[in-house]
């Protein structure tokens, strides 16, 4: 698959992860929720289902008709909307797969929106990898925009000017933005971490408790066994 095809790829699998849907509820949560598909057509979106079926990746199912297109399906999308999409097992381990990887392909800006859409999904070491690669992509980008400037400036008008301003300050806003998501995802690591050992500390601490406790009760049960101490003869003979 090309890059942009991929990238639905990745998108379908990761949407139908969460439950299975129509083609038409598929196209309005690509157009909705992710932003980059928006252009994106019935003719673009089924191939790509056909292609995902026949790798085994999905199922086509029967279902009810989409409630959006209720009394509408004949004008809209005829028998399509009919067609229930399920992810298989094997597609949930290709989904597993992609979502895994963190090349320099996580990092670029037609595939970084979608990775960030489904870092919900994302185990954390994943999420930092990608963050940090696209973070200094994008440092390499800022730093020959700015030597760019430096010497061409004298050879721009105004408006030319003040446009490659205006890319350098929206680069140095991402920079800034992957910067503070860096940090939290540290920090939350760090409290995972902290609290994890509380819990074990105080778990520690309990079975010690608990411990000293079977201690103390044993010792006590051994006072007043019957041949835990000597006490007076029952028969109360003396010896004389």
């Amino acid at each position: 698959m090309g890059r942009r095809s991929g990238i639905l790829e990745f998108a379908v699998l990761g949407l139908l992860r969460e439950s299975p849907m129509h083609g038409y509820e598929l196209r309005k949560r690509l157009n909705t929720s992710l932003g980059v598909f928006r252009a994106f057509s019935y003719g673009s979106l089924y191939p790509c289902l056909k292609a995902l079926v026949q790798c085994g990746w999905l199922v086509e199912e029967s279902g009810p008709e989409p409630r959006e297109t209720a009394g509408q399906s004949a004008q809209l999308s005829g028998r399509r909307a009919k067609i229930v999409y399920r992810l298989t097992g094997e597609g949930k381990e290709r989904f597993e797969e992609l979502l895994a990887q963190t090349g320099p392909d996580a990092w670029e800006d037609e595939h970084f929106g979608i990775r960030f859409a489904f870092f919900g999904q994302t185990s954390r070491d994943v999420r930092m990898r990608v963050l940090e690669g696209r973070r200094s992509r994008l440092e390499e980008r800022l730093a020959k925009m700015r030597a760019s400037l430096a010497r061409t400036r004298e050879r721009l008008d105004d408006y030319t000017l003040e446009l490659q301003r205006h890319g350098m300050e929206s680069v140095e806003r991402e920079v800034r933005w992957l910067n503070e998501l860096i940090e939290s995802e540290r920090a939350g690591h760090d409290r995972r971490d902290a609290a994890e050992e509380s819990a074990e500390y105080r778990a520690e601490q309990a079975g010690g408790q608990t411990r000293h406790r079977d201690a103390d009760s044993s010792a006590a049960s051994g006072e007043h066994s019957p041949g835990g101490t000597s006490g007076p003869d029952p028969s109360g003979e003396t010896d004389k």
